[in-house]
Formats: C-alpha cells, structure tokens, sequence
C-alpha cells in the first residue's frame, strides 16, 4: 500500500450521541465486534463493502462527479491497484442521492440493514446532516465529502470528513488583511440563509481576532446594484468580504467594479470549480479568492498521481477531486487497521496524518476536523479566459477550526 501515513497517538474513542427515539433500523444495525465476510479476527474479513451515496444528479452533479473520480483513483492508489488490504477485499456500492437527504437517508439504510459498517459520500451539507444522523443512531462509519457545513465536524463521535469547512475558508479570508486587530471587514451578501450564515461566521471567526464586522445584506430580488456598492464604499472598510450565488452574480460583479470598490479596497471571495472562473467579466483580475483546491496550487507527488489517474480516466480533476481521494486513503487506512471493526476503525482514523494531493492533513482526535492547508489565488487572463494561478499557502494551523 503506497499511503504515507504517520500515525499519532489517539485518544479514548468518544461515545457517539445517541437519540432517544431511536429508529427501527438502529436495532438490526450490524455488531462492530463481528465483522462480517468471513477470515479471522486478527486477519479482518476476507470482504467488506463500502457505500458511497452521494450526487450523481441533482444540482450538485458536477460536485458529485468530481468527488466520484476522486475516489476512484484515491483507492487504486491506496490499494495499488488491488482493491485489497492485508487480504480484505473492497467492494463498493455507489448510490445516487440526487441531493436529497431523503433518498440519501432511504440508500443508507438499505445498505446498512445488508450489512455495510462503511458509508462515504455527500456533496449536499443537508445530506451529510442527514447520514451523519445515520451513522450516529446506527454505529456506523461515516465520511463525509464536499459538504462544508461546521456543523458536521464533532456532530458524533462516528462522523469524519474527506475535506475542508466554511470554517477554513472564512479564516482564510482574513489572512488577506494579516493581523485582524483594529481592522473593520465589510461582509457583502444576498440577505437569505447562505448570506446570513457567512455573516454569522465572519462575524464569530474573524471578530475573534480583533476585527470590526459589518455586513451590507442585499434582497434577493434587487436586480440593480449600484445603491449598495456605494454603500460599501462609504463604510471605508479594509476588506470586502462577498458571499454570493445566484444568477444575478454577473451585474454584482459589474457594478462593484463600475463604483470603484475592487480599485478601493481588497475583496475577498471564494474560487468555486473551473465552470465559475468566467463568472466575474471585467472584475476578474481585481478580486482576491480564497481557495480550497484548484489542480495547480498543490506540488507534490500525490497531487502528481491524482491529477493522472483522473486524467486517464477521462475526467478533470477540479475543487472537489481531493475530498474523493482523501476518503479513499480513509477508509483504507481505517480497514487496515481496524479490520472491519467500527469502533476500532474509528480509533485508527482519529489523530491519522496522511500525505494526500494537498499536502499533509491531519485528522483531528478531539471533533473529526480535517486540518490541512488553504489557498490565496488570483485569475489571470489566458486564452481568452480566465485561470487561477496561486498567490500563496496559507499553513493548516492558520486556518484550523475552532474545536468543538
């Protein structure tokens, strides 16, 4: 197996929080003492099944699809190519989940009631929400994908993520500005849930490190942008931060850079997959992203293998490739040394560090945090459109969540 792994010591497993109206299904969930596919307890079954349930459609596909060739090259590499460790076959069951937590919920307990102690997946944080559920009730392991909500880190002591929270990404806003202390960030939104939130979070990130947080909240139903660039701009903040989705991105967009406020002050927003890059026109070469991923920011000889094993398979890797190979080295890792056992596959993956295509990540023992580095990038004009070329790494322990 061609994972580099450094195992650090781990603590006592937390016992997961149970609901008190348990489901039907918790009762016929499969015993971690006794794993199931024969072989002995010292060797681990000769089989276990892995269910990976995440979006094949929906509106997340394309998320989906990359975490999917992720994981599929993550666990040939893994396992160079055998689909085994220490004579444990891997069989993996792929599930649809469309999106929707219901029929992720409805795929993972079939899976389950047939046996399967493993589930991996979710590009959706209300599926992940839903699966973490799942696998707390059910006793399960769980790894979750793309699915960024903080809320899933420490949800139960059975629940894991294969890559990074909004948590990281705010934290990584602030490095733009580098001490905090007396600094006032301007946060720019739609005023819905999505905006709400990262206001919440820069807010209670980023105000914990000294900065004045205030925030210009637009309906979602304003179609004429000028009132609030200049809005912004008469706030004299020392940093923009834009949280924005939707239709109405492009003339967003437009107007700031129209007001004067990318010339003005530095804005800070996320870099999405290669399908957004083209998103920003005119504004593009004066934003600042934070980064999670992107093939080019990373050089390392994983990042290397990843990038090729995608490539021959037909596939671009993209944002959320790494969260699919992360997983896979996971859950290998997990077999390897907890033979099918959940509590102690849970065990072996708490405090685990491991070489992924970003470098090295860390598990964290206490909630399930991934640790890993971030990224500050820029777009550039090239061929007639626009690629992120990196500005800098923004070390793990800079960006690391609060623990829960």
């Amino acid at each position: 197996m061609r994972v580099t792994k450094k195992l650090l010591p781990t603590p006592a497993l937390v016992a997961a929080v149970v609901a008190t109206a348990a489901l039907a299904l918790a009762g016929c969930a499969p015993q971690s003492a006794a794993p199931s596919g024969g072989g002995t307890a010292d060797a681990g079954p000769a089989e276990i099944t892995v269910g990976v349930i995440t979006s094949e459609t929906g509106p997340l596909a394309g998320y989906g699809k990359q975490y999917l060739d992720g994981f599929r090259a993550g666990l040939d590499y893994a396992t160079d190519g055998t689909n085994e460790v220490d004579g444990t076959k891997i069989t993996v069951e792929y599930r649809d989940d469309a999106g929707d937590p219901d029929t992720a919920v409805g795929a993972a307990k079939e899976l389950i009631g047939a046996g399967v102690n493993i589930l991996a997946g979710s590009a959706s944080s209300g599926v992940a929400a839903a699966m973490a559920e799942q696998a707390g009730q059910n006793k399960v392991l769980f790894i979750s994908g793309p699915a960024a909500a903080d809320a899933l880190t420490g949800i139960n002591g059975y629940s894991f993520r294969s890559g990074r929270q909004s948590a990281q990404d705010v934290a990584t806003a602030g490095t733009f500005l580098g001490d905090l202390e007396g600094k006032t960030v301007t946060v720019f939104a739609q005023n819905n849930a999505f905006g709400q939130g990262n206001e919440a979070a820069v807010k209670a990130i980023l105000g914990a490190k000294g900065a004045t947080v205030n925030s210009v909240l637009v309906a979602e139903d304003v179609t004429e942008f000028t009132p609030f660039a200049q809005q912004v701009l008469a706030g004299a903040p020392d940093l923009v931060f834009v949280a924005w989705a939707g239709a109405t991105s492009g003339a967003m967009w437009q107007a700031m850079s129209q007001q004067g406020v990318l010339d003005a002050v530095p804005v800070v927003t996320g870099l999405g997959d290669a399908a957004t890059f083209g998103a920003y026109g005119e504004a593009s070469e004066k934003i600042s992203f934070l980064n999670y991923y992107f093939p080019g920011a990373p050089d390392n000889d994983v990042n290397t293998a990843m990038i090729d094993a995608v490539e021959a398979a037909g596939g671009t890797p993209d944002l959320f490739t790494p969260d699919g190979f992360n997983a896979a080295i996971m859950l290998v890792h997990a077999i390897s040394e907890g033979k099918g056992d959940v509590d102690a596959m849970v065990a072996a993956l708490e405090g685990f560090e491991f070489d992924g295509p970003k470098g090295t990540l860390t598990v964290r023992a206490s909630d399930h945090a991934l640790i890993q580095d971030m990224y500050q990038v820029k777009l550039v004009a090239a061929g007639g459109g626009f690629v992120p070329e990196l500005v800098d790494t923004v070390p793990a322990d800079e960006v690391a969540p609060a623990e829960q």
